[in-house]
């Protein structure tokens, strides 16, 4: 049975991707010897580092700019912290918009003053603030551009001259966006360019060297710049893979490409959500992510119906989040829209039944 992988992540991947992946895993390009066993000093790999630092800058449209890529490893919940141990000094500013964003806030208030310039919690989590104003004075602002859990996005960013830092995780590549606007982004690789154990940090040069803490080594960012992201050994075979997805995207047509895709694939279900009375949707219509769409069921004695027609069909890794429960349907980038129409005839075909 073909399976639907909505999973929230570590979540769906091109299959010509995991072909070429699960292929190197046994002779990369051809040379006799596995990707996992070789250097990663080796020329094979130190070419795979180089090109997936230069297609991320690529996508990106900041080639040239002044900015670095890097692959790290720890994920996002390790960027909650060097981040702020790189780049906060007296004091810095947090918008609230959910658990990933809590857990940054907490990390970062270990190294200084930590501001909440705005915060949905009041609402759980249902939407993204608006029309806040931003402390002159801040250090960076944090910011996280979409809520897996709640399945909010923020579709604007504030204008300011403080630095920003975003947590795009969950929807690096998905849409087009001014990626100059940012100062430092990060994204774990386990939503929409990789397999789990590496993470992506775009940052700016010049924003680097201002605090006056000294910093480890491995949380230093320009360490690891200037080693060309080999200060210690990378994640081989999670860098490899990011670098095969982002040539997959690049030969779709880039970030445009996978944009219209992706609104289409969105449109889809949540055009579902709002005709059919079995469903309702969490977040706030305006604020709707584009990758994560939530949703409970209106009549809790259709669920084990709804539950096993999914089983029946194939789809998987719908189940929501466990502190808000209901579903929630994750159409990250490789997620083809025929998934997301099987999921939508059965939404349909449930309401027939009920």
């Amino acid at each position: 049975m073909k399976k639907h992988n909505f999973s929230a992540g570590p979540s769906i991947l091109p299959k010509e991707v995991m072909l070429k992946a699960s292929e190197a895993v046994m002779d990369l390009d051809g040379i006799g010897l596995s990707l996992i066993e070789i250097s990663h000093r080796s020329k094979e790999f130190v070419a795979i580092m180089e090109k997936a630092r230069s297609l991320a800058l690529e996508l990106m449209g900041l080639e040239g700019k002044g900015y670095q890529a890097i692959f790290l490893q720890g994920g996002a919940s390790m960027q909650f912290m060097m981040t702020a141990f790189n780049l906060l000094e007296k004091k810095a500013g947090y918008v609230n918009t959910g658990t990933w964003s809590q857990k940054a806030i907490k990390e970062a208030r270990l190294f200084g003053e930590v501001v909440e310039v705005a915060s949905s919690q009041e609402d759980n989590f249902d939407h993204i603030p608006k029309r806040y104003k931003v402390p002159g004075d801040l250090d960076y602002l944090h910011l996280t551009s979409n809520n897996t859990i709640y399945g909010t996005q923020m579709k604007e960013f504030p204008e300011t001259d403080v630095p920003l830092v975003c947590d795009m995780s969950s929807d690096i590549f998905s849409r087009q966006l001014d990626f100059s606007k940012f100062d430092l982004i990060y994204a774990g690789a386990q939503k929409n360019m990789g397999p789990a154990g590496t993470t992506l940090v775009v940052v700016k040069e010049d924003i680097l060297g201002k605090v006056s803490r000294k910093i480890p080594s491995m949380l230093d960012y320009g360490v690891h710049i200037k080693q060309d992201s080999m200060f210690n050994t990378p994640p081989v075979f999670a860098i490899y893979v990011s670098m095969l997805t982002m040539q997959w995207l690049k030969d779709l047509g880039g970030i445009p490409a996978i944009e219209e895709i992706n609104e289409r694939k969105a449109n889809l279900i949540y055009s579902e959500i709002e005709l059919n009375p079995v469903f309702a949707g969490f977040a706030a219509k305006e604020d709707r992510s584009l990758m994560n769409a939530t949703f409970n069921i209106t009549d809790d004695g259709l669920k084990d119906m709804f539950d096993e027609m999914c089983k029946e069909a194939g789809v998987s890794g719908i189940k929501g989040h466990r502190s808000v429960g209901g579903y929630r349907a994750s159409m990250y980038n490789a997620l083809p829209i025929e998934s997301v129409g099987v999921l939508v005839d059965i939404m349909s075909e449930l309401e027939k039944k009920g």
